[in-house]
């Protein structure tokens, strides 16, 4: 069952609003972990909430919302440990645009409308940081299409054929993408449903949708940090990075 939505009043009726939806329904199979790799336990709270509570430090956030798997049995934190504005949901496909695209219909049955902005993020992605996400609205809000958080590729590309190199891919114009991906509502289920009749085939994230309609989204540059937590050593370098920044964090209180 979903959490009533709490939103913050911080805008007028007609304003665009911020909304953060969070697929939150992959088995996490690369990770080597017998459950999702959002729920290991990574600085003493399951992975997932160093997510959330990441996104619920951004202030232009109206509402978010966690998109679950049915049959999700996660025993979620309770209370004060939970962020305020954001809210759970078991509506997962089968794949992750199909999460998204079935959180995009929560959010609008929630009373998000097409002008409202949705920046999804990975839950796997649990550094990000609430100054990054400001800077990805700060980049977009003014945007006719909306962008990413992406990095310039600093290594050479190979591609391969039988585990061999076949030939060496110029990097200058590539990039990695990343979350948050932020864009209209409208727009972003728009983009998805066309591609739903193909089971969202080649849909690989949000502004990939976009492409597919003609759109160019927005490039921001995002964070080395802000890596996606996918293999078993993954989840030693999350630990680091969060518990260096829990260390940082208790020397700055006075």
């Amino acid at each position: 069952m979903p959490l009533p939505i709490s939103p913050s009043p911080v805008t007028p009726d007609d304003a665009p609003r911020y909304y953060a939806l969070v697929p939150c329904a992959g088995a996490g199979s690369r990770a080597g972990t017998a459950s999702p790799k959002q729920y290991q336990t990574v600085a003493g709270q399951p992975l997932v909430m160093h997510t959330l509570w990441a996104l619920a430090g951004v202030a232009r956030l109206y509402a978010g919302l966690v998109v679950l798997s049915p049959g999700d049995d996660f025993a979620w934190p309770p209370g004060p440990q939970w962020p305020q504005r954001f809210s759970r949901v078991s509506c997962g496909g089968e794949s992750r645009a199909h999460s998204v695209f079935n959180g995009l219909q929560a959010l609008r049955a929630s009373g998000a409308r097409d002008h409202d902005w949705v920046l999804v993020h990975d839950a796997a992605r649990c550094l990000v940081t609430s100054a990054l996400v400001d800077a990805l609205i700060d980049a977009c809000a003014g945007d006719a299409v909306g962008g990413l958080l992406a990095l310039p590729l600093p290594d050479t590309l190979k591609r391969a054929v039988d585990g061999r190199v076949a030939a060496t891919v110029p990097r200058e114009d590539k990039w990695l993408a990343q979350t948050p991906q932020m864009f209209r509502l409208g727009a972003l289920q728009q983009a998805l449903a066309a591609q739903a009749a193909s089971g969202f085939a080649g849909v690989t994230d949000e502004a990939s949708a976009l492409e597919m309609s003609g759109l160019q989204p927005l490039l921001v540059t995002g964070s080395a940090h802000n890596f996606k937590v996918t293999y078993p050593q993954d989840f030693a370098l999350a630990q680091a990075v969060l518990t260096s920044r829990s260390a940082v964090a208790q020397k700055e209180i006075p």
